[in-house]
């Protein structure tokens, strides 16, 4: 599920990338594809892992990427790359994929000490 949701996520930032300047090629549209790229690559990362502790570790990973998505989306609010309808959804999809990352984090965590 939250594989899932990071992918949509992702798709999501790509499309409101697409009309950004071709000035900003190689700056904020490849920050934030980047970024939001991440989330859903480590999640499969830690996932392929057969073990617990390191999928954990790749599912943190993602919680950063996913930081680092809602400043970069932040950010291309405040100095005019994205309208403010945009960036809500994708910081409103961003939360979400954030709560789901925290709760897999806390089953697996609980699932390791038992």
């Amino acid at each position: 599920m939250v594989w899932q949701q990071a992918m949509a996520l992702a798709a999501s930032c790509y499309k409101a990338t697409k009309a950004f300047p071709a000035s900003e090629a190689y700056g904020m549209t490849s920050q934030i594809r980047r970024a939001a790229v991440s989330i859903p690559a480590n999640i499969a990362e830690g996932n392929g892992r057969e073990n617990t502790g390191s999928y954990i570790h790749s599912l943190r990973i993602a919680q950063g990427s996913l930081k680092e998505l809602e400043t970069h989306v932040l950010l291309a609010e405040t100095v005019e790359l994205m309208n403010k309808v945009d960036s809500e959804k994708l910081l409103e999809a961003c939360d979400a994929v954030g709560r789901l990352l925290r709760g897999l984090i806390r089953s697996l965590q609980a699932k390791d000490i038992s």
